[in-house]
């Protein structure tokens, strides 16, 4: 069996962690399957949303540690590299959805732990049901975060939320995790997978180059120094002026009426 679903539907992309009776915990194979996955949909012009999600009642439960159980009888070193490997194998994956000319929405039911916390992190925008609940928890295994959490918890909460959340390892509730600022939209837990596909459509019928050029912008801000910002929002502003949406757009405007976004 697959360890990821993957579903399109009028320019939108979902992606299903398939591991419901391990909670999605996140397997060697779904790594590999969910990078070459976005790789996919990032190079698929008719995908112009991505929407990741986890089968059954729960997100994802972080990664697969019955699995560690065998690598812990290994000595020190061997450890050591074994888990240098496996994190850096993590690595493609936040940086394909850093990367996506276009918008990544985390959908999340039930657990979000550990690297579940971190790929929702990850995406750009984050939907949750009222029964979501949310622990990085790693300290609970004895080890530090990875797969870019220590990185994007920081500047979503200060750094000392952000050392509260990462220290005592504690759970908390899906409005806990939107008035911190991790996570953007609460709805029903009946009504996740209805919001979702309509945020992600909404998302889909805009102007997806225009977003990508955004997403470029904003994540690069965050270390970039302000005169090689502004100049950035110059170039970038300049590409979205030359192509067919931004004639739409104004054209809409003028004419007082809904755009028709392309995507180009």
């Amino acid at each position: 069996m697959s360890h990821l679903e993957i579903n399109h539907d009028n320019g939108i992309a979902t992606l299903t962690m398939n591991r419901p009776e391990a909670r999605n915990a996140l397997s060697m194979e779904m790594r590999s399957e969910l990078c070459s996955a976005l790789h996919d949909v990032e190079r698929d012009p008719t995908v112009r949303c991505v929407v990741l999600t986890g089968a059954g009642d729960h997100f994802m439960a972080g990664g697969d540690v019955k699995g560690m159980g065998e690598s812990i009888k290994k000595s020190s070193e061997e450890i050591r590299k074994e888990f240098m490997l496996r994190i850096h194998d993590l690595h493609p994956i936040m940086f394909a959805m850093r990367r996506m000319p276009k918008p990544v929405i985390a959908s999340c039911q039930g657990a979000a732990a550990g690297a579940g916390v971190s790929m929702a992190l990850a995406c750009d925008l984050v939907i949750a049901s009222e029964d979501a609940f949310f622990t990085l928890a790693y300290c609970k295994i004895g080890t530090s975060p990875d797969g870019s959490s220590s990185f994007h918890l920081p500047r979503a909460v200060g750094i000392k939320k952000a050392m509260e959340i990462a220290l005592l390892g504690d759970r908390f509730d899906a409005q806990a995790a939107k008035d911190m600022g991790m996570i953007n939209f609460v709805v029903k837990t009946e009504e996740l997978k209805q919001e979702t596909t309509k945020l992600a459509s909404r998302l889909a019928s805009g102007p997806t180059h225009v977003y990508g050029n955004t997403k470029a912008l904003f994540y690069r801000s965050l270390e970039s120094e302000f005169e090689s910002q502004l100049q950035a929002e110059a170039e970038y502003f300049a590409d979205c002026a030359s192509r067919d949406d931004f004639r739409e757009g104004v054209s809409a405007f003028i004419e007082k009426r809904s755009p028709n976004f392309t995507g180009n």
